[in-house]
């Protein structure tokens, strides 16, 4: 898995209305869309009907540590973290997406991408799986059709995600797919009540196609 954006802190609150500095203009909001991540998966916004999911993965030991997965799980826990995924789209922060399973429709995952420094020329890429989902292409899948919406579609210059060292498995999706590490981030993220090194790893638009093209669903 590869750390997800945490969510923004919250703004200082001016204390009377001429302490209020005139609004800058904000990010537009953002529309996710659903696209297909090959024969077997479709990314998708969130729905309230994904509770089940967020109810499997706040009983994994590792996701609620470097996501805001509620642990110990509630039904009002895990439908707040639902509308902060439409919050993020809302505000422009990013496009968070549901990986779902295309022969049933069950959600096994997520995956976004984070746009808080797009006025610097790269995003960021963050995504998880239950524990059942593992070991079947998922990540792969998901990771693939994501990175080439984004530097196709999107034109991003950047794209970078953050790799635990220990995670082989996600190293080696990501340099699969075409990232490069490029460097050890020491101490970069509170993982529980540790800072951890993460790996980082970067693609590049002028580093060429990425094998598999996203098929944007009407």
């Amino acid at each position: 898995m590869a750390a997800p954006e945490p969510d923004p802190a919250p703004g200082r609150v001016p204390d009377t209305a001429a302490d209020a500095p005139e609004p800058a203009p904000g990010p537009e909001p953002l529309t996710v869309p659903s696209m297909s991540a090959g024969p077997d998966f479709v990314l998708r916004p969130w729905e309230m009907s994904d509770l089940p999911l967020v109810r499997e993965a706040s009983l994994d030991p590792y996701i609620p540590l470097i996501t805001t997965i509620p642990a110990p799980y509630s039904e009002a826990a895990a439908e707040a973290f639902v509308r902060r995924q439409w919050e993020r789209a809302a505000t422009g922060a990013g496009y968070p997406f549901a990986i779902v399973r295309s022969r049933d429709r069950r959600p096994v995952g997520a995956i976004g991408l984070w746009l808080r420094e797009l006025p610097e020329g790269r995003a960021s890429l963050g995504y998880w799986l239950t524990d059942t989902a593992r070991g079947q292409g998922v990540a792969r899948a998901a990771l693939r059709t994501v990175t080439g919406w984004a530097l196709r579609d999107l034109g991003v210059p950047r794209l970078q995600l953050c790799i635990e060292p220990w995670n082989t498995a996600s190293a080696r999706i990501a340099e699969d797919i075409g990232f490069r590490r490029e460097g050890l981030l020491r101490g970069w993220q509170q993982v529980g009540d540790e800072r951890r090194d993460m790996a980082v790893y970067a693609l590049l638009k002028s580093d060429g196609p990425v094998d598999g093209r996203a098929v944007t669903e009407d």
